[in-house]
């Protein structure tokens, strides 16, 4: 199963909706005329059922193949969203929305599944129903928790999802792939510590917030250093430092600090928030200051299902040959997760050659890799589900 000659055929026309949806970047949920764009396209292609405003602002596509009444049913899943960087690529067709721009490469993904779902309405060479899901907000905003929410996977009774993301460095058309954790769970954790404000020429008068959130600070690195098991992956990162105070004279009463905890394992994950709050609590209270932790769980870990990573991996190698099963996880965090939680699935990197990293003002998505991305999304629902 090589790369489609129908994609190179296409190349040229999901391109230009690729820079067209490059060129008007959203972000979240406001993901308005991205989402119009991409039903519109749909209904072009012929696209059986076409629907608006899942999880928000999300669409969804259903496409039957030659018989579907009791097929299997897989679920495609595209995310639509930019990020809030000022674009420093210098391309023709970089973003005209100043503070926007699709730094993250998923203009790239969903121009990716709208040509898949181009192919497949044309040649419907499978059995069963292939379900293109275009979602908002992946970028914090859990909108693959919306869409579950919103009956995504009971309305379209979809059994299984697949998932794709670029990788910059990697070669074009390349792929990589593991069974389990693919990426972390992404947890966020405020912490504020109240201490006694005065004048910093008298600290002996005051209980100085700074010195003791700057312990803090120090003292989280034990938990991954000195609790948690060496042979599991674990990041605390304290990323925000901010008092209520401005002066050069002032110790200030209040200080927040704010970071993010990763894990790859539950019971890490659990781990890190219980340690987060038993060392902040009680090294404040070694100061006589006090801290209240507010610990936020954000996207689960990104678990790709044994079974399913053979099937994503035997379509990967059909189109590259040789594909990467050894890659590390990595700490990042996906809502693909959400999805991965409710059926089996499996989620994979395509290479995007020698670009800047994602989430850079200098990132682009290479539309080279355009053949081998919708080639991969389109072979998994004839490979899943072949026609009889």
């Amino acid at each position: 199963m090589p790369v489609k000659n129908r994609f190179a055929e296409l190349l040229p026309e999901i391109t230009a909706w690729r820079r067209d949806f490059h060129e008007h970047p959203e972000l979240l949920y406001e993901v308005h005329r991205t989402a119009g764009r991409v039903a519109d396209l749909l209904r072009e292609f012929g696209v059986d059922e076409v629907v608006e405003g899942i999880g928000q602002t999300g669409v969804v596509g259903v496409i039957r193949g030659k018989t579907d009444s009791k097929g299997r049913v897989i679920g495609l899943r595209a995310d639509m969203d930019a990020l809030p960087i000022i674009e420093q690529t210098g391309v023709e067709y970089a973003s005209k929305t100043p503070g926007k721009m699709h730094a993250c490469g998923h203009d790239g993904h969903t121009a990716m599944l709208l040509g898949a779902a181009k192919y497949l309405a044309e040649t419907r060479n499978f059995d069963g129903t292939a379900v293109v899901i275009f979602q908002p907000a992946e970028e914090g905003g859990a909108g693959g928790l919306a869409m579950i929410e919103d009956g995504l996977v009971d309305r379209w009774g979809i059994q299984e999802f697949y998932g794709m993301h670029n990788m910059p460095g990697m070669p074009v058309g390349s792929f990589s792939i593991r069974p389990g954790a693919m990426m972390a769970a992404a947890d966020q954790f405020d912490i504020t510590v109240t201490g006694k404000g005065g004048h910093a020429a008298k600290p002996q008068s005051t209980i100085d917030p700074v010195l003791v959130s700057a312990q803090i600070i120090t003292a989280l690195q034990s938990i991954v250093s000195r609790n948690v098991d060496p042979l599991k992956n674990a990041v605390v990162s304290t990323c925000v430092v901010s008092t209520d105070s401005t002066a050069y004279n002032v110790i200030p009463q209040v200080v927040q600090l704010k970071g993010t905890a990763r894990s790859l394992d539950p019971d890490v994950r659990t781990q890190l928030e219980e340690g987060i709050t038993r060392i902040a609590t009680n090294v404040a209270a070694a100061f006589g200051a006090k801290a209240e932790v507010v610990y936020h769980r954000g996207y689960p870990v990104t678990m790709n299902n044994e079974e399913a990573t053979v099937w994503a991996a035997d379509v990967a190698r059909g189109i590259a040959g040789d594909i990467n099963m050894d890659m590390e996880p990595m700490m990042g965090g996906e809502d693909f997760s959400y999805m991965l939680n409710e059926r089996p699935g499996a989620y994979i990197w395509v290479g995007n050659g020698d670009t800047a990293m994602v989430h850079h003002p200098a990132y682009n998505f290479n539309d080279e890799t355009i053949p081998a991305g919708s080639s991969w999304y389109a072979g998994m629902v004839e490979a899943r589900m072949p026609a009889a």
